[in-house]
């Protein structure tokens, strides 16, 4: 699903605008959350997998990394290495590792198959997107998050999943638990989508010759 395409426009957009605010504000953020899901489930059913396997990664090592705290330092360093490892990990193997395997046969003379592997979207996004939980949690700029919903939503959050930009998690905490909104910002919002929107359809239309 694309921001510019029908579904996302006339049906998927409104749904969630409106649910959104028909919604208690305590259940917002978890609508938002499912919806982000859904979003990505779309179009990568069969990796809406790896998505959720990055959001229990972060999860995980993130309360791991929160209970080493007092202890010495280079084991909050060695979680620190995992969790990132773990990440790369995920990412190397969908986005590289055709790459590495094609070079190493080209230069040594191996004979090693490629495999098929299928893109998942915005999976780069959303690995950083987890490794900035992990890291601002490591240097204490932020407190663990017990809540494994809210890190789903941290991570999917469906506006910035296929295009970013790469949010830290520091700097929309609090907006997690509250958020406000008014009339003015609605509407400059709207209009900024529009004015992008307008964009985007310009570039893919064929010009008439």
């Amino acid at each position: 699903m694309v921001f510019s395409s029908s579904i996302f426009l006339f049906f998927f957009l409104p749904l969630v605008i409106t649910g959104y605010y028909l919604l208690k504000e305590n259940y917002r953020i978890y609508f938002l959350m499912l919806a982000s899901l859904f979003f990505f489930a779309w179009g990568e059913s069969k990796y809406v997998m790896v998505l959720l396997l990055s959001i229990l990664i972060n999860y995980v090592f993130g309360l791991v990394l929160n209970a080493s705290v007092g202890k010495k330092k280079p084991i909050q360093k060695l979680i620190l290495f995992l969790a990132v490892a773990c990440n790369i990990g995920i990412l190397f193997y969908f986005k590289y590792l055709n790459f590495t395997l094609y070079s190493i046969n080209r230069f040594f003379g191996a004979s090693f198959a490629h495999r098929y592997i299928g893109l998942p979207i915005g999976i780069s996004f959303f690995t950083f997107q987890g490794m900035s939980y992990i890291i601002d949690l490591y240097y204490r700029k932020v407190t663990v998050q017990r809540n494994p919903a809210l890190v789903a939503f941290y991570i999917s959050f469906f506006p910035q999943m296929i295009a970013g930009p790469i949010v830290r998690y520091a700097d929309i905490r609090e907006q997690i638990y509250k958020r406000t909104e008014t009339l003015e910002e609605f509407a400059a919002g709207a209009k900024r989508f529009v004015i992008g929107l307008s964009k985007k359809s310009s570039l893919q239309t064929p010009s008439v010759m």
